[in-house]
């Protein structure tokens, strides 16, 4: 078997700061953008004409976060509740042979400003400091198969944890609101999502948790009406 290598071309820049709570695919959080900063010698604007002519484009990075875990023949997808076991080729799980995922964003800008090149994306799936190691363009005519089936994720999972707000964390987001108007939205699409894992679903009411969004560190808690967040403070 032949061993290959390869150059890291950009980093990605997002709200997700860790994993817990990244969206399981991108385009599940409207204002989970973030953007692409290409490293030399890849950072040219030649290396990237042309691309603002594509919408989408397909990220191939690394999971760097989870690659020193190695890989398992078999993982367990939160799709299917964290318990049934089906094989890693049959999943996007992290635990890989190669720790190299894939990843369809929207491309929203280009700038190529003080010698550099930042591609602005849309909504996206990848953690704060992602390597990123090609881009391709997405290409609707060959890629885009409506009657394909998907397995045990032929559809996006449901968004509909109920999400409310503490007082104390609507005075917090009310402070943010000039530099960071849309929080209170962004906050409530991810926890809409109920990022806790499946284990945990089932634990009894008032365990508090908490993830770095944005600048922010989020707290809340799931009780029977739903998610409340009781805090939002900044870094």
């Amino acid at each position: 078997m032949q061993t290959f290598s390869f150059q890291q071309i950009g980093t990605i820049h997002s709200p997700w700061k860790e994993k817990f709570a990244v969206p399981r695919q991108p385009g599940l959080i409207q204002d989970g953008g973030g953007e692409l900063h290409l490293h030399p010698p890849y950072n040219q604007p030649e290396a990237v004409r042309g691309l603002e002519a594509f919408s989408h484009l397909w990220l191939l990075f690394v999971f760097h976060q989870t690659m020193e875990g190695g890989w398992r023949p078999t993982v367990r997808p939160p799709r299917l509740g964290g318990n049934a076991r089906m094989g890693v080729f049959a999943t996007r799980s992290t635990f890989r042979p190669n720790p190299v995922g894939m990843s369809l964003v929207e491309l929203t800008g280009i700038r190529t400003d003080k010698g550099g090149v930042v591609l602005e994306l849309g909504s996206l799936d990848l953690v704060d400091g992602t390597p990123v190691v090609d881009i391709k363009p997405y290409l609707p005519f060959a890629e885009s198969l409506p009657q394909a089936r998907a397995g045990f994720a032929q559809e996006a999972p449901e968004a509909t944890m109920p999400v409310s707000f503490s007082p104390q964390a609507q005075q917090q987001i009310a402070s943010q609101q000039q530099k960071y108007p849309h929080l209170a939205r962004f906050i409530t699409q991810v926890l809409a999502q109920d990022p806790r894992p499946a284990y945990r679903k089932g634990e009894a009411p008032g365990r508090e948790y908490a993830a770095w969004l944005s600048d922010f560190n989020v707290r809340w808690q799931v009780n029977e009406a739903g998610t409340l967040v009781t805090g939002v403070d900044p870094r």
